[in-house]
């Protein structure tokens, strides 16, 4: 049976048919191209002949791609920096530089460079491939460095399948701690890790792996896309926080960047072998106009092999479970979707496409599901390009789910600009919901995004300074009162209606306070707000900790009532008295965002049955004020309308600015 197309359930893509089969067609034949007996993935081993590797015999090869370069040599402690002649590279042919070196002429943790001549200049490079890069405490100056460990890791426990409704749990392993401090892959490992567990989140989501030479750039100016960044500790330790994280039934998923490149030479790809344009687009185009980086050409052989094969190194090197890849809308179009509206689907089928990037993308989703089936890739992409998120064989780009970013942006809307009495049902509704249909989805309330300096956190616009003096559980504050209900309310009406995949990231789950700033010369290099403050959350004496027993009930709910299986049904959304009430599997979630006004006897149709209450955030324990009655069972009352038919409906008290889960009852 033949497969339907994209455009076969979504009438308004039936004028771009043959845009959307021309690109089926031309990315089948590259894969085609790149393949090797039949595999995109055995094509893909450029990890594994360029950089620097141990022989059969014990000693030591290492190439490089740079085919502008008229000299090179290996410089580091092993010659004394100096351009030794027993240390120059030769040219191989296709651009191609390699070396080899008996075992004794490098050792474990050795730094070193390449040193790079090309015509009118030359300069010190960090190697394209390296695996591992450190900075000088005092210089901060980085340099590659030899890592060959005697003892390799061992894994010692069985990579889970993912999850099919990943709920994500978004990190940062440098700010984890509380200390004033970069943390490490062994403190979050040790620390962080359990209350992942205790939550109840099946996925983590790491930022920052990848090295980059600023670390307030939260990762995403990467210079050295083959390193695991060397300030969060080794690769071993980051092994053993995978092995347990999986230990736990957790899988990890890796925030990576193919979205650009540091603009760096010393660090970074600039000018690598003197050339601007060897991994990147020549002139303006190749030049990100907003971030101050470099843009990849993805229609270059050699760049699009060092990406694809980027992906496989992390995969299989660090047993990963899939990627969120960042700054896809910069990468779909040649003016990175910079201050434009995408209305309509125009914008995705005209000149305006990088189809090079569009291929690239395609390409990678293949390779991820031929080496990980089971793998999950996720897409950040705020211009809703059509097919993104759907199987490339229906003429879609192939990623398993797309960032529901739109989402979050709304909450802020309503929260800054409207009045909760002004707050719409049916907007929020609509704006929950609104996803493809043939596409899964990431919701989130809020990310890290939200959480940075200059921004503000729900909680934060939601009780701004009263945080600071009323977050005591003897506190009654009215402020406090209302941003805490909403703070549930807001995270559960986001996740109950998700496309598929929920994300939270790290400390939002209890209120953290405050913003993220990193490091910097304008707040004299201080760590105070580039960590998370968990004893808040471990005070039985502070609200924080309710929020972070309701947070971990929640995520449980999902997991246990597995709705999130099943698409999410409107049943109710009154304007007037601020309801919102869907159904999704044979569970009902009923939310009253009225700021004053509860309802007795509230009613609306339903399907027919004994509903029971399990789960509502107004539980003491979850600093509500306990107004529903726990375990409380309903009976929906059938009525009969004018035309002699009769409706199924069900009558709830519903307080103001709570909400309550129930679950049909089997008779």
């Amino acid at each position: 049976m033949k497969k339907h197309r994209i455009y076969d359930t979504d009438p308004y893509l039936l004028p771009y048919k043959e845009v959307i089969d021309h690109r089926t067609e031309r990315i089948s034949t590259l894969r085609d191209y790149l393949s090797r007996d039949g595999s995109l993935s055995k094509g893909m081993n450029n990890h594994l002949y360029y950089g620097l590797h141990r022989t059969e015999n014990g000693g030591w090869v290492f190439r490089e791609w740079a085919p502008n370069a008229t000299r090179m040599y290996l410089v580091g402690d092993f010659n004394n920096w100096q351009k030794s002649p027993a240390y120059a590279l030769h040219p191989v042919g296709s651009g191609n530089w390699e070396i080899t070196l008996d075992e004794f002429f490098v050792r474990h943790g050795d730094l070193y460079k390449l040193f790079v001549e090309w015509p009118g200049g030359g300069g010190e490079r960090i190697p394209a491939y390296v695996t591992r890069a450190v900075q000088d405490p005092d210089t901060k100056v980085f340099s590659a460095q030899v890592w060959d460990p005697q003892k390799p890791y061992v894994w010692k426990k069985k990579t889970p399948k993912p999850a099919k409704n990943p709920l994500i749990y978004e990190c940062h392993i440098g700010m984890s701690s509380e200390r004033e401090e970069v943390a490490s892959f062994d403190s979050f490992r040790k620390e962080v890790l359990p209350r992942v567990k205790k939550l109840g989140y099946n996925t983590l989501q790491i930022m920052a792996l990848q090295e980059h030479p600023y670390y307030g750039s939260f990762g995403y100016q990467v210079s050295n896309f083959y390193a695991l960044s060397s300030r969060f500790g080794t690769p071993e330790q980051f092994k053993a926080l995978v092995d347990a994280a999986h230990g736990l039934g957790i899988s990890v998923v890796m925030d990576i960047v193919h979205s650009h490149s540091v603009s760096n030479e010393l660090e970074g790809l600039g000018k690598f072998d003197g050339h601007e344009d060897l991994y990147f687009y020549p002139g303006e185009r190749g030049r990100h106009p907003a971030w101050g980086s470099r843009c990849f050409d993805y229609g270059k052989d050699e760049v699009r092999n060092f990406l694809l094969s980027n992906l496989k190194f992390w995969l299989e090197e660090y047993h990963l479970d899939g990627f969120r890849f960042d700054g896809v809308t910069s990468m779909l179009y040649w003016d990175h979707g910079l201050g434009r509206d995408f209305v309509g689907y125009e914008p995705y089928f005209d000149g305006g496409v990088d189809e090079n990037a569009i291929d690239y993308l395609a390409l990678a989703n293949m390779l991820i599901r031929e080496l990980r089936p089971d793998a999950i890739t996720i897409a950040e992409d705020v211009s809703g390009l059509a097919g993104l998120a759907a199987p490339f064989e229906e003429g879609g780009i192939g990623f398993g789910f797309r960032m529901a970013m739109g989402i979050a942006d709304h909450w802020i809307k309503w929260i800054k600009e409207k009045s909760d009495w002004d707050w719409s049902p049916g907007e929020m509704w609509y704006e929950l919901t609104n996803k493809r249909a043939d596409e899964r989805t990431v919701s989130y309330a809020e990310c890290h995004d939200q959480a940075l300096v200059g921004d503000k956190t729900l909680i934060f616009r939601l009780i701004d300074k009263e945080m600071y003096t009323a977050m005591n559980c003897g506190s009654r504050n009215d402020v406090v009162n209302r941003g805490v209900a909403l703070h549930k309310m807001i995270r559960l009406a986001t996740a109950a209606t998700c496309g598929g995949g929920y994300l939270n990231f790290m400390g939002n789950e209890f209120g953290h306070p405050e913003w993220i700033d990193f490091p910097r010369e304008g707040n004299s290099w201080s760590f105070k707000y580039a960590r998370r403050q968990w004893s808040l959350a471990d005070s039985p004496f502070l609200r924080y900790s309710k929020l972070n027993a309701f947070d971990g009930e929640m995520i449980r709910l999902l997991k246990k009532t597995d709705v999130l299986t099943e698409t999410p049904e409107c049943l109710m959304a009154d304007e007037s008295k601020k309801v919102l009430i869907f159904k999704r599997k044979n569970h009902i979630f009923a939310f009253n965002f009225h700021p004053t006004e509860s309802f007795f006897g509230y009613g609306f149709e339903c399907p027919d049955g004994v509903w029971g209450e399990i789960f509502n955030t107004d539980r003491v324990e979850f600093d509500g004020f306990g107004r529903y009655e726990p375990g409380e069972t309903h009976c929906t009352l059938l009525e009969k309308r004018g035309n002699d038919k009769s409706v199924s409906r069900l009558y709830l008290y519903l307080p103001c600015r709570t909400a309550i889960v129930l679950e049909k009852l089997k008779k």
